[in-house]
């Protein structure tokens, strides 16, 4: 085997350098943020369906508990009766808050108060609700 061949095989066998290392990284790096630049705002906007979801999945369960029961659950029971009657298996909305429930004129309300977990709010952290003039208005 000449000399030359021999550098050519070693060459071949060395790997990738320092260099092309980092610079393979620094690519991945960039892909990874252009890639959760484009997510993050999703984020928001699948937790907000998720609660819209969540409100008339509860208003479903509070239909059920009236049809045996023939009321709904007071607003001092709250969801825990939905919780206690196993109609629902947890009360948090999307940010880990509870549910405000309230019957108003014997029709619940189901309120979500959004990221802040605060009344009111714009954005992320509007106020969701079954009752459509809250929904509207917000």
């Amino acid at each position: 085997m000449s000399q030359q061949h021999r550098n050519r095989k070693r060459r071949s066998l060395r790997g990738m350098t320092l260099i092309e290392i980092m610079v393979v990284i620094t690519i991945l790096g960039l892909m990874a943020g252009a890639v959760l630049v484009a997510v993050i705002p999703r984020l928001e906007e699948a937790k907000h369906s998720r609660a819209e979801l969540d409100i008339k999945t509860i208003d479903s369960a509070l239909k059920m508990y009236y049809a045996r029961k023939g009321k709904y659950p007071d607003t001092a029971t709250g969801l825990k009766a939905l919780v206690d009657g196993q109609y629902l298996e947890t009360t948090k909305d999307p940010w880990g808050n509870d549910y405000v429930y309230t019957l108003e004129g014997n029709q619940p309300v189901i309120t979500s108060y959004g990221k802040d977990g605060q009344p009111g709010g714009e954005g992320p952290d509007a106020d969701i609700s079954n009752r459509k003039q809250t929904t509207a208005s917000q």
